[in-house]
């Protein structure tokens, strides 16, 4: 009677699968089982790494997510449509990586790496891993340096600094992504002679827009080149045309970008437009590999998934160089619900949320910052000297304006006390009001909340805010120059520079009385 030995039969039966004989090809070569909905099972690849990069026919490339005892999953970059069971699949030996580069600067990539904006190709030899582990906290050093995003209300009371996570959040509609791009803009200056001479390092951008329309993307790059930003700037889009895989690892390749600059000791700001999108392809891949759905049927490494990547946001110490990765993600809401899952997960993650509402956006407050929600957990560290001493009542201010706001609907006799609140906070939240795409230099929103919060506002007609700012900086940068010349240098607000304001205040009041 002749013995039957299971590996044996394993073995003809992979040298039948497989169609080798060579043992050692069986761990390099396998063969698809089962292909749809951009996900492969492959049988054999028994060496394969997890997050290792596959080769299927056609060009199509994919990436290993699934582990099992007898086969692996794969999620495909390419149209799955060009895969067929029974295809031969090979490994690479290497980790889903993508090239980087300062060629990259200017240019529309996908989550790959491949330019998109018909430019032809992009000449760099450096690849990195599109997954990278975060740096320990011995690497790093503490946020003390500004990123300023050219928004007043941001700057003044929410500040982000470079090294920072920062959330934007609100309903669609908001004015979440404008926000984003503002600071995109903002960050020409940094790029200038003048900003070199104060000492200011120059930030390079990455905007990932994720499962957006393409015209979407394509207004935000025309936007971009109106305003010069293109130049420092890369834009890497994985559309809600192109698969889920692809979406689920464009903020990774847009992190990856970002620390070439940082490693490099410069300095780079990185926007994932938005993480929502992003979170709903992780779990639509996730299910199709048939992993468990949790709550909201997101899989239950889905916290693990924003988490490392906004843990890649650092400063590094001075001995790695000083370079740094700030992040702003952005994150959709339904209905103003912060306590979703989504939501509350990246709240956790990050340093801090600009929270955008949707009946202040319809009331005509743009940017529609709610103050009492929004919080920066670097504060003042991430503020110059002149910012932090103008605006440190400013918040509260605005705070407590919200609060009394609401009692004095209710129409009962208001003291004197609160009258004055309500009056001042009005002409507060009319001086923070500012148009898309109009950044403000630091120092004139120095000057500007200075005059607000010291009251040289309170006279002023609620109408004539925006115009009395307006006009009283033409007035200071004909007449007075210095102040704004002081502040931009020396970042601090000196006696001198103070007494002067006072001085320009007090004969431009004068002339807009006059005015009026």
């Amino acid at each position: 009677m002749v013995e039957v030995r299971p590996d044996e039969i394993i073995s003809i039966l992979r040298q039948q699968i497989t169609g080798f004989k060579d043992q050692a090809d069986i761990y390099d070569v396998g063969t698809v089982l089962q292909v749809g909905d951009g996900i492969a099972r492959v049988f054999g690849l028994s060496q394969v790494m997890a997050g290792e990069l596959v080769e299927f026919p056609n060009d199509v490339f994919g990436m290993v997510l699934n582990l099992e005892e007898d086969s692996i999953g794969c999620v495909l970059f390419g149209e799955s449509t060009l895969v067929k069971e029974g295809d031969k699949v090979r490994r690479t030996g290497k980790v889903a990586s993508m090239p980087v580069g300062d060629s990259m600067l200017g240019r529309v990539i996908n989550p790959l790496g491949i330019p998109v904006d018909g430019k032809g190709p992009i000449h760099t030899d450096k690849m990195l891993p599109i997954e990278r582990k975060a740096l320990g906290v011995l690497q790093r050093q503490p946020v003390k340096e500004p990123l300023q995003t050219g928004i007043a209300a941001i700057d003044a009371m929410i500040p982000i600094g470079r090294g920072q996570r920062e959330l934007i959040i609100g309903d669609r509609q908001t004015g979440k992504t404008a926000v984003a791009i503002d600071a995109i803009i903002n960050q020409k200056y940094t790029h200038s002679e003048e900003a070199k001479k104060n000492g200011i390092n120059p930030v390079f951008c990455v905007y990932v827009a994720i499962g957006q329309k393409r015209s979407t993307v394509a207004q935000v790059i025309a936007k971009l080149q109106d305003h010069g930003a293109m130049e420092y700037t890369t834009v890497v889009t994985a559309s809600a045309s192109e698969p889920a895989p692809l979406q689920f690892i464009a903020p990774y390749s847009g992190a990856t970008l970002g620390e070439h600059f940082r490693d490099t000791g410069r300095h780079a700001l990185v926007i994932y437009d938005d993480l929502t999108k992003q979170a709903a392809a992780y779990r639509e891949v996730s299910l199709l590999l048939r992993r468990p759905p949790g709550r909201e049927a997101y899989p239950g490494d889905v916290f693990y998934l924003h988490s490392r990547l906004l843990e890649r946001a650092s400063k590094l110490n001075d001995e790695l160089g000083g370079g740094s990765l700030t992040a702003l993600p952005i994150i959709e809401t339904q209905q103003g619900d912060v306590s979703a899952y989504i939501p509350t997960n990246v709240i956790s993650i990050t340093d801090g949320q600009i929270y955008l509402e949707s009946n202040l956006f319809n009331a005509g407050i743009r940017p529609a910052i709610n103050v009492g929600i929004s919080v920066s957990r670097v504060g003042g560290n991430a503020q110059i000297k002149a910012m932090k001493k103008v605006a440190g009542s400013l918040k509260l201010d605005l705070a407590q304006y919200r609060e009394l706001e609401a009692f004095a609907k209710f129409g009962s006799d208001l003291d004197v006390s609160t009258q004055k609140t309500l009056s001042r906070g009005a002409r507060l939240v009319e001086l923070l009001k500012q148009g898309q795409y109009a950044p403000i230099p630091v120092e004139k929103q120095v000057v500007s909340v200075y005059l607000g919060t010291n009251g040289f506002l309170d006279a002023v007609a609620i109408v004539d805010v925006k115009r009395f700012e307006k006009e009283f900086e033409e007035f200071a940068l004909l007449k007075y120059p210095d102040i704004y010349k002081s502040i931009r240098e020396t970042k601090a607000l000196s006696d001198e520079a103070i007494a002067m304001i006072k001085k320009a205040v007090a004969e431009f009041s004068q002339t807009f009385k006059k005015s009026n």
